[in-house]
């Protein structure tokens, strides 16, 4: 028996403002190439590290327009997306100085946090529940965050806020 495999390049670029200024908000857009972001089965998530590295989930949208977000910052973000261009979105409000970090987008898959009894209240997953990434959960999503030096694709978006 012989096996074919199939090779295929994901990619995703984020855009934005590198400053934002306290009590503004900070926008970013996340272009989505190789993948559409209807895919049935996969989150499209927006995380960021802070200084020191400490990695935090922020939100996401999910294939079907649904979204979660981290419950700390639930009044002040907002994840949409246009499908037309395959693209999704971040808007947070409010900011702080507390807010500066590096910004990722990232596809995660949902795939077994869909499937309870409807009489249990929905599982939103360890991401959503916990807010702060677990190392194993940080590299499962960062996995996906493909893309290459050379093609001058900006991977992250660095946002400072003074």
């Amino acid at each position: 028996m012989r096996l074919l495999g199939l090779l295929y390049l994901i990619q995703l670029q984020e855009s934005g403002p590198g400053l934002v200024k306290p009590s503004q908000s900070l926008s970013l857009t996340c272009s989505v190439t190789g993948f559409s972001i209807t895919t049935s089965g996969y989150r499209w998530s927006w995380i960021r590290q802070f200084p020191g590295n400490k990695l935090e989930w922020m939100g996401g949208i999910r294939y079907d327009g649904g979204n979660s977000y981290n419950p700390s910052l639930k009044s002040r973000i907002s994840i949409t997306r246009d499908t037309a261009k395959n693209q999704f979105f971040l808007q947070l409000n409010s900011v702080t100085t507390e807010d500066t970090a590096t910004y990722y987008c990232a596809r995660d898959t949902v795939r077994g946090l869909q499937h309870e009894p409807r009489h249990k209240p929905p599982c939103r997953g360890a991401l959503g529940q916990q807010g702060a990434l677990k190392p194993n959960e940080a590299q499962e999503l960062l996995v996906f965050r493909i893309g290459k030096e050379k093609q001058s694709h900006r991977l992250s978006s660095v946002v400072r806020i003074f």
